[in-house]
């Protein structure tokens, strides 16, 4: 009997997303690593107003918004952006393997 050699899991990287919005109640982080499901991500705000959540992912192309007190934005500190089916665009961030 022949063994089959399993592949490595490609290592995952820590990425940490951050947006200022000094004066939001509340900023989620949605994209297609959490199928955009608004209760999975809730980001943190630090004393300087910037709202910031770290995430682990495998390597990959993501597509992501903020969702700042239920108005969409995507990241203003990312330049890579792609669009999507609603007319308008969404951040993108790429992990290497």
């Amino acid at each position: 009997m022949k063994q089959v050699q399993s592949k490595p899991k490609p290592k995952r990287k820590k990425i940490t997303f951050s947006i200022e919005a000094a004066v939001a109640k509340e900023v989620i982080l949605m994209g297609d690593f959490n199928h955009w499901k608004p209760n999975q991500h809730k980001m943190k705000k630090d004393k300087h107003g910037s709202w910031i959540k770290s995430l682990i992912l495998p390597p990959g192309k993501y597509e992501y918004k903020f969702l700042i007190d239920g108005e969409w934005k995507e990241d203003p500190q990312n330049p890579q952006m792609c669009s999507n089916c609603f007319g308008t665009v969404n951040s993108v961030v790429t992990l290497p393997a």
